[in-house]
């Protein structure tokens, strides 16, 4: 009789959870995006091996149209859907709280909407000015528009899981909050407080400003609005990644999560530190006093601290699952790890191009090393194995379990998604190496290499041999975008089901109940972090920003294109 009620529990379980398809419709989105961003992708390591293949695509104009859709498409629509999608779905899970479905499912069709309207801004040949959309280039009103939609569903998604932590500590009084939902709810404070800077530069400045309803902008205050978001969205990013390497791969390694404490730690010190860095991207704009450039360099490597702290953590975790799946002495653990798992492998994979990005992340906030990188290849580089890599490999192996999970099919071919995540990796770490090296030879970034000025012929000529290697990658990666699509289309459009005892589970690491007591209520106390995190926001942008909105010198828009 118990075995039968728990049988019955456990199909009510999958079968009366709506959110399901709303957290599918946000991912198979984002991964839509991912399809075509990372198509485009590739073209852009054979333009750094100065054979360009842009002239071949239909629908491309140009070598910088490609790279506006490759980046906005991968960086900023592809995250922002899945940690909708995933963010939602896992501390509603955690907590037995069904989120308000029509409000999700709103935020999801004005997101949409926004890619559409962007998309269209940027297909039509009138928004060619990339992710990081620098003014005086100015780009068409539906670009602007259609990216403030993205951010504005998301921050609703955002507001979604914070009332639930709020109802579900409302009926469990006593109780600290579960780690998955603490974790997520951080992630979306910190992506609210750092979302200031964009909404107010595209919303007050570059919407009206595309619309003819300003004559100019201030170059100077547009930059710093987009920097004081643009470096703490990739904490946006990495952190979902992190909520999983924490909390759902030591479960898929047979062990649990070393320390609760930790991780909490580590992620309050994201809230506090990731937003005021944004001017370690500006140490070369004049109009900075230099003094904030040294203060917003020192904030960036304390966000370091944290990542230590993970890398420490989640180690020790993935040690409990190897030692408990019988690996013995030093390093045995290692291999005894889930190695054959896709899921668990993409995601170690990821964990390990994460150290590499990071070392080359604290070159890139030093205030005299960044000089020799910056705006070179090296930057791209960089982005790659943090972003294109540790996230992007961490999200599709997500996919692995997640999809199935959603849908009750059955993952098409794991060994085929186990190469699409070696492929990947392999592929981006060659990109890496290839493009970290020539950025050290001063090869630009953002260049199409076949139509360099005179000035960096010295460059090119040294750099040879990173070029073809960083040719090869593009090559790697084909292969791993078509293993990863062919896996993820099979999956989902396959007539096969799961029964409901084979559906996976989620796998939290760890579901026991915490007292909210001691450093656990210090750490769970939102309120007090949250205005902690808001006061080290002001005092190292205030002053700069006061200075600049009172001393704007606007300048006329223009067009490469």
């Amino acid at each position: 009789m118990a075995v039968t009620t728990a049988t019955a529990a456990r199909t009510e379980a999958i079968t009366t959870h709506p959110e399901k398809r709303v957290t599918f419709a946000f991912l198979f989105t984002g991964l839509i995006a991912l399809l075509v961003g990372a198509l485009l992708g590739p073209l852009q390591a054979f333009n750094y091996g100065n054979i360009n293949l842009y002239e071949y695509v239909p629908f491309l104009r140009s070598y910088y149209q490609g790279l506006t859709l490759h980046g906005v498409l991968n960086a900023l629509v592809f995250t922002t859907f899945f940690i909708s999608g995933l963010l939602l779905y896992l501390p509603a899970r955690e907590l037995g709280l069904r989120p308000a479905m029509q409000w999700v499912w709103a935020a999801y069709f004005i997101m949409l909407a926004g890619l559409v309207i962007a998309g269209a801004g940027i297909v039509s040949n009138t928004s060619n000015v990339l992710y990081t959309f620098y003014p005086p280039l100015y780009g068409h009103w539906s670009f602007y528009t259609g990216l403030a939609l993205v951010v504005v569903a998301s921050l609703m998604i955002g507001a979604e899981v914070l009332r639930l932590r709020a109802k579900w500590r409302a009926q469990n009084p006593g109780q600290a909050t579960p780690i998955v939902t603490y974790m997520s709810a951080i992630t979306w404070l910190m992506w609210m407080l750092a979302s200031v800077g964009i909404v107010v530069e595209v919303v007050w400045f570059l919407i009206p400003w595309s619309l003819g309803w300003r004559e100019g902008v201030d170059p100077l205050l547009m930059r710093t609005l987009f920097w004081y978001t643009g470096h703490p969205i990739v904490y946006f990013w990495l952190l979902p990644a992190y909520v999983s390497w924490y909390a759902l791969v030591p479960k898929q390694a047979g062990g649990v999560l070393a320390s609760d404490a930790l991780a909490r730690l580590a992620f309050v010190m994201f809230l506090l530190f990731s937003v005021p860095v944004g001017f370690h991207h500006q140490f070369t704009d004049p109009g900075i006093p230099a003094g904030w450039k040294m203060v917003h360099s020192m904030l960036t490597m304390f966000v370091g601290i944290p990542s230590l702290l993970t890398a420490f953590t989640v180690a020790a975790s993935l040690e409990i699952g190897g030692r408990r799946r019988g690996g013995k002495g030093i390093l045995g653990w290692i291999g005894a790890l889930p190695w054959k798992n896709a899921s668990f492998t993409a995601q170690v994979l990821a964990m390990i191009s994460f150290i590499f990005g990071g070392a080359g992340g604290i070159v890139n906030a030093s205030f005299n090393l960044n000089m020799l990188v910056h705006n070179t290849a090296w930057i791209p580089g960089h982005f790659h194995l943090t972003v294109g890599t540790a996230v992007t490999l961490t999200f599709m192996g997500i996919t692995f379990w997640l999809v199935p999970h959603l849908l009750k099919k059955p993952l098409f071919s794991p060994r085929m998604a186990l190469w699409s995540a070696w492929t990947w990796f392999v592929g981006m770490m060659i990109f890496g190496l290839g493009m970290h090296w020539q950025g050290i030879l001063g090869v630009p970034r953002r260049a199409q290499i076949s139509n360099l000025p005179a000035a960096y012929a010295e460059a090119y000529m040294n750099a040879q041999v990173p070029m073809v290697i960083t040719s090869i990658s593009g090559a790697i990666l084909l292969v791993s975008i078509f293993l990863y699509f062919t896996v993820l289309f099979r999956t989902v459009f396959t007539s096969k089901r799961l029964a409901d005892a084979d559906v996976p589970e989620i796998p939290f690491s760890s579901t026991r109940p915490m007292r909210r007591e001691g450093v656990i209520a210090m750490l769970d106390n939102f309120k007090v972090w949250f205005g902690f995190a808001v006061f080290l926001v002001l005092v190292a942008y205030g002053p700069s920003l006061i200075y600049m909105f009172a001393n704007q010198q606007p300048v006329p828009g223009f067009r490469l294109w």
